[in-house]
């Protein structure tokens, strides 16, 4: 069998008395301020919001460059909304879906956040409840602002993937491909696919790039929803795709059969969503095709 050596990383960056960073924690605050700053710099783009309706005083100019639904102080405001959508999700997530027979028991771990314990689908959960709150009391399109945080999400999982790594947990099921790995903290000490760095890779980076491209050359931001379309369709597929590689959770096991895991059933409903966002977003012109279209209208 092949394998080759896990890299030793310790989980604490840095430890000065009391105050402990870790490379998890590091991994949440890479993403959330990379996924702030690409945000801004979207909505400071004019090509990718071609068709908008122009404010009030805009449209008196005949050279008005198209303008974001969505202005830079909002992208600010929201960044609190997202860190708690994230992590309050992602910790409820994890409990209900992963291990709620245990914190029914030790109710008071449930806020022990910092022994780990995070989902995916909850802080997804989360961002959305995070979304649509925030855009209504700031009367704003939760679909535009769904997009842009579409966009970047893969950016933070990415972090948090390497991060798992980096801790050595969630590993991957036992293999004998040459960079399989032995993980310290695995009693069985047997070789496995690093799950991790897969699922960095595919469900993170690739869809990053897939959803950057959509974005940025096709201009999917003219059609409110097609961008959330696009990465739940996505990401429910890769996930659905990597876990195969993944070990389930030792406290959950397979859902059914030796194949169907828990996270693969948290990413059918995700593709399920992604194909109506796709086909609602589809349905309507693009936003610059409604505006000639009214301004037809009123000349006839």
């Amino acid at each position: 069998m092949y394998e080759i050596t896990y890299p030793q990383f310790d989980p604490v960056l840095v430890e000065i008395g009391p105050l402990v960073i870790r490379w998890y924690a590091l991994a949440y605050i890479a993403g959330i301020i990379g996924g702030w700053r690409l945000a801004l710099r979207m909505v400071q783009t004019p090509r990718l919001w071609e068709g908008y309706p122009y404010p009030a005083a805009a449209q008196k100019r005949k050279h008005a460059k198209p303008q974001a639904p969505i202005l830079p102080e909002h992208i600010d405001d929201f960044l609190v909304w997202a860190t708690l959508g994230i992590i309050l999700g992602g910790r409820i997530g994890f409990v209900l879906f992963y291990n709620l027979p245990y914190y029914l028991s030790n109710p008071i771990e449930i806020f022990y956040v910092w022994q780990g314990g995070m989902a995916f689908h909850g802080g997804l959960a989360g961002m959305v409840i995070a979304i649509v709150l925030f855009a209504r009391s700031r009367s704003i399109n939760m679909f535009s602002l769904g997009d842009l945080i579409a966009t970047v999400a893969p950016l933070g999982y990415f972090f948090g993937r390497l991060a798992n790594f980096i801790n050595g947990e969630l590993w991957g099921r036992a293999a004998d491909v040459p960079w399989a790995m032995v993980f310290p903290r695995d009693e069985l000490g047997i070789a496995r696919h690093p799950s991790q760095l897969y699922q960095a890779a595919i469900d993170g980076a690739l869809l990053f790039t897939i959803v950057l491209v959509a974005v940025y050359r096709f201009q999917t931001l003219r059609r409110p929803g097609l961008t959330i379309g696009i990465f739940l369709t996505g990401y429910g597929c890769a996930r659905f795709f990597t876990e195969n590689f993944r070990e389930p959770d030792p406290q959950l096991g397979y859902l059914i059969g030796n194949w169907l895991t828990m996270g693969m059933t948290l990413s059918l409903p995700m593709i399920v969503a992604g194909i109506w966002f796709i086909w609602r977003a589809n349905a309507e012109p693009p936003l610059g095709t409604r505006a000639v279209d009214k301004a037809s209208a009123k000349q006839d």
